[in-house]
Parts: structure tokens; C-alpha cells; sequence
């Protein structure tokens, strides 16, 4: 085959590669454009714009955690909102705007998230959250308070349990916990047949090292990748994906883009070995509420009965068709569930 006729087929492959490429990249463009077009309720709420007093607590090992204060100032009881895995304080955004009319409410961002300052990667375990969460009740809880946590944030109020279960009853009156796990993590099938998951386990800790070694060229991908990400998040992170509002899934999708892709190595391996299951029954002197999507993937009901088995006198609600952002999803259930500790925390209920 002459030079001139082999250079001539590869143009072509290329064209055509080049061409499969466009199509598919349009027909992406064309599918998100069509769900944005669709009516929202959700347009006009302004997420990640409320905001209440800024405070910045700097714990035992020089890290400064950006914290919010909102509500009101002289309520009895405050509310602590702890926020999951590549998420932040803005994650919270129906719960805050529900309940700073009638309680203070301490928001805050975890270390490597949101607005909080970065720590060396050795520091990026659940065992240090919960001393986190220590630090920010101390600097900014006066009284007693509920605490409340979604995936990550769950764990990290069993962290606080199992490091200092003598805040729980005095001070810590009531916890939620939302979408998330006791342990056993890495045994998650994810949907997948058992061979496949048991390989996808296997070689996932190697693959993620190896993309946080490489998080800010990945982080460039990520930026130029949005639609497919919305696409992506729509159709795994919400339980009735068909429905979900665009703008949710934007604002979703805005924070775990914004989360360095090295945060989310560091912090993967210490999800994957939370066991906090022991620390439970240091919340059995307190009202909690359990709270999982009925689609839940990442963190699954079952997870959550586990919790549920293991501290009997709480209220565990299986929300149908949601999720994993049950809060974002399903707020109205979860801020009716979290006024019902509220009233059991002040002896009320």
C-alpha cells in the first residue's frame, strides 16, 4: 500500500474519531440543555448565598476551620450541621434557612473543604474530624446542642463519641444521622455484581493514590467536564433522578467540583476503614434520629439499620426514592425529622 494511500486512511479514522467525538459531545450538551429548560421550582433559591456571622476556629493542630454562626443568638438549644465527603456548609442550605428562625445555628466547614485551610494528608482522618468537631462546640456552642451529620459528618459526630463521650447527654442533647455509615464501607457491592465489586475494591485505593498524585491536571479535566458531571450526578446522586431539579444538581455539583481532587484522595482510605460501630452506645443516652434515601448507593440502608440495631430507642426514617442527598432531595422530611428531635432534646417530645 502506497504511502499517500495509508496517510489517506489514517485521516480518515481521525475524521471519523474526530467526528464520533463531536456527535457524542453535542448530543451530551443537547440532553443537559434540554433538563435545564424544563420548569424548576428550585430556580429561584439562592444556594450558597445565605450566610450568617463568620468565625474561624484554629484547632490543636494549627488549621483553621471557616465556621458560620446564624439564628438566634439567645436560643436554648443550638444546632451543629456537620457536612459530608467533598460537600460544605452550603450543603445545609434548607435545614439553615428552616430552623435559624427559631434556634442558633453553627455551621462549618471540615478541614480540606469548602473554606477551611488544607492539612498535611496524614491528617486526613475521621478520628481528627471528630477532634475538630470538638474544638468548634468548644469555641462556639455556649450551651447544650444537637448535632447533626450527613456521610461524612455522620462519622464524624461517632469520631466525637467514641474521643469524648462525655460531652454526650450534658452538652450534646440529641444527633442525627443522615445518609451515612458505622463502618464496613469497603464492602459496599455499589450496585455491582459481587466478582466485579470484589475487583473494583481491590484495585480502587491504587487508582485513587494514583489521580490524587495527579489532582491538578485532573482538576482541569474536571472543570472542562461539567455536563457530563451533571449528567453523571443526576442519574447516581438522586433517588428520582427523572425529577430532580437542575439547579439542585448545579449547586450539588458546583461543590464537589470546587473540592481539590487531592482532598478527595487523601480523605478516600480513612472512609474506607471508619469503624465507629463500638461508639454507638454512647448515643444511647441521647435522642437520635437515623435518616437514609431508599436508593441510597453510597451509604445504603442497610448501613443504616446497622446503626439502627444497635441504638433501638432512635427514629429511623427510610426515605423512598432518594438518594444520598437526602437533604438537598427530601428537605422537607429531614428538617420535620430534625424539629422532632429538637422538641425531644428540650424534653418536649
Amino acid at each position: 500500500m502506497s504511502r499517500r494511500r495509508r496517510a489517506g486512511i489514517a485521516g480518515a479514522v481521525v475524521g471519523v474519531a474526530s467526528a464520533g467525538v463531536a456527535a457524542v459531545a453535542l448530543a451530551k450538551r443537547y440532553a443537559v440543555g434540554r433538563i435545564r429548560l424544563r420548569p424548576d421550582p428550585e430556580a429561584g433559591e439562592p444556594f450558597g448565598e445565605l450566610r450568617g456571622r463568620a468565625e474561624t476556629v484554629v484547632t490543636s493542630d494549627g488549621v483553621s476551620l471557616y465556621c458560620e454562626v446564624d439564628g438566634v443568638e439567645d436560643a436554648p438549644l443550638t444546632v451543629v450541621l456537620c457536612h459530608g465527603y467533598t460537600l460544605n456548609l452550603d450543603s445545609w442550605h434548607y435545614q439553615r434557612r428552616d430552623l435559624s428562625g427559631t434556634h442558633r445555628v453553627v455551621l462549618w466547614d471540615q478541614r480540606c473543604h469548602g473554606r477551611s485551610q488544607r492539612s498535611p494528608a496524614e491528617d486526613s482522618t475521621i478520628d481528627r474530624l471528630g477532634d475538630d468537631l470538638a474544638e468548634v462546640i468548644e469555641a462556639l456552642v455556649p450551651g447544650p446542642c444537637i448535632l447533626v451529620g450527613h456521610s461524612m459528618g455522620g462519622m464524624t459526630i461517632m469520631a466525637l463519641a467514641d474521643r469524648r463521650p462525655e460531652l454526650f447527654r450534658e452538652r450534646v442533647r440529641g444527633v442525627a444521622l443522615i445518609s451515612t455509615s458505622a463502618g464496613k464501607l469497603a464492602e459496599l457491592t455499589l450496585g455491582l455484581p459481587a466478582l466485579v465489586s470484589k475487583a473494583v475494591h481491590k484495585v480502587a485505593p491504587t487508582a485513587v493514590s494514583a489521580i490524587g498524585r495527579r489532582g491538578a491536571w485532573v482538576d482541569r479535566g474536571r472543570q472542562a467536564g461539567s455536563d457530563v458531571a451533571f449528567l453523571g450526578l443526576r442519574l447516581f446522586g438522586f433517588g428520582d433522578s427523572a425529577n430532580a431539579s437542575p439547579t439542585v444538581v448545579d449547586f450539588v455539583e458546583s461543590m464537589i467540583r470546587s473540592t481539590p481532587t487531592e482532598v478527595i484522595a487523601e480523605f478516600y482510605p480513612a472512609l474506607m476503614s471508619h469503624d465507629k460501630l463500638s461508639a454507638l452506645g454512647v448515643l444511647g443516652d441521647v435522642p437520635t434520629a437515623i435518616l437514609v434515601g431508599e436508593k441510597d448507593w453510597l451509604t445504603p440502608p442497610e448501613h443504616a439499620g446497622a446503626i439502627a440495631a444497635a441504638l433501638p430507642h432512635a427514629r429511623f426514617t427510610q426515605v423512598p426514592d432518594t438518594s444520598h442527598l437526602v437533604q438537598l432531595e427530601r428537605p422537607g422530611v429531614v428538617n420535620d425529622a430534625l424539629r422532632d428531635l429538637l422538641k425531644q432534646a428540650a424534653g418536649e417530645g
